[in-house]
């Protein structure tokens, strides 16, 4: 019979003060915590070798122990507008995708938080995937980390923003993308400034709520796309649970616990939602709280028959909100021709 091998734990899923314990009982001192926590968090280790002020014998016993479990790139395309798109691979070689998409004014990460999607919206391509799991914090901790490697050694700019857009819902992984959230921008880690990060979420209404109750910092975009339930029943089976009301009550909540305006997130689907009805009923969601919309441009799929608007109707329809004081941004694909744009993640290899 086969000896049974013990796998090393990852050193990143230990709490500090049983990590703490450990190194006591080991012989260490108690500081030694706070030196491998910041080559974990600030200098992101992958490595115990890395960590060059602790001794020899402590990197050993270390190594004896513990692994770290380090995303690794696979691939990577860069599109003709400079988009860098990413397949990330994982130390139990489940793939999924983040993307690098640098303007003029900003630097951004798209990173995912799930490998696939349950949610099985219709006009994503990782909606018609299934969910294999969830990542763990420290899987999505790297990808911000590669993905700003990426922008200082092609750019020479780190990154500005972070959008948590990619594969997956991130409010079905709520511990650990809050954790990744808390590790990216703790001074003991990368000290981003939380306000440059959003968090898009298909709409979990119990867990927007579990979001104003602890109070978070970041930003919050939830994919709305349809503006009654008959539409978006179509489109996102989720509404068939987290209807528009419920919603709204959701976000009333949020808001009032944080004081942070929401983003609506608005596919604009030729012939589906984008007459001026569609847009007056937008308009009317959008007084239930301060709030903004981000007008995106619909990236085609193999798995779906939807198509963008055209230009004039789009037109029309910011223009129509724009007139009754709405914040408007248009948002136009980034990515596109290496399937690395709004909705088209989906794990495609070269």
């Amino acid at each position: 019979m086969e000896p049974v091998v013990a796998t090393k734990k990852d050193i990143r899923k230990i709490k500090p003060e049983k990590l703490q314990e450990f190194l006591i009982e080991a012989g260490e001192k108690p500081f030694r915590v706070k030196q491998v926590e910041e080559w974990l968090w600030k200098k992101s280790a992958t490595s115990f070798a890395e960590m060059t002020n602790l001794s020899k014998a402590t990197r050993e016993l270390l190594e004896d122990n513990f692994t770290i479990n380090a995303l690794q790139v696979d691939e990577q395309q860069v599109s003709s507008d400079q988009t860098i798109k990413s397949m990330f691979r994982l130390h139990d070689r489940h793939l999924v995708e983040g993307v690098l998409i640098p303007t003029d004014s900003r630097m951004t990460a798209c990173v995912s938080s799930q490998v696939g999607c349950s949610l099985a919206c219709k006009f994503c391509a990782t909606g018609y995937m299934d969910r294999k799991r969830n990542l763990d914090a420290a899987e999505i901790y790297d990808q911000v980390v590669l993905i700003n490697q990426q922008a200082e050694e092609n750019y020479q700019v780190p990154l500005s923003n972070i959008v948590y857009m990619g594969m997956g819902e991130p409010l079905l992984n709520y511990a650990n993308v809050l954790q990744s959230i808390e590790h990216i921008t703790s001074p003991k880690g990368l000290n981003m400034s939380p306000k440059r990060i959003t968090v898009s979420t298909a709409g979990i209404a119990k867990m927007i709520k579990k979001l104003g109750d602890d109070q978070v910092k970041f930003n919050l975009a939830l994919s709305l796309h349809a503006a009654n339930d008959e539409k978006r029943n179509r489109i996102m089976a989720i509404n068939e649970s987290n209807n528009l009301e419920v919603l709204r009550e959701a976000l009333q909540y949020f808001y009032q616990k944080t004081r942070t305006r929401i983003t609506f997130e608005y596919i604009v689907f030729y012939d589906f939602n984008d007459t001026l009805e569609d847009a007056k009923e937008l308009w009317q969601f959008t007084k239930y709280v301060p709030s903004k919309v981000n007008l995106i441009e619909y990236n085609p799929i193999a798995e779906a028959d939807f198509k963008n608007t055209e230009e004039d109707r789009l037109d029309q329809f910011a223009r129509y909100l724009e007139n009754r004081g709405v914040t408007v941004n248009v948002r136009r694909s980034r990515g596109k021709d290496i399937d690395a744009a709004c909705g088209q993640l989906a794990i495609k290899q070269k």
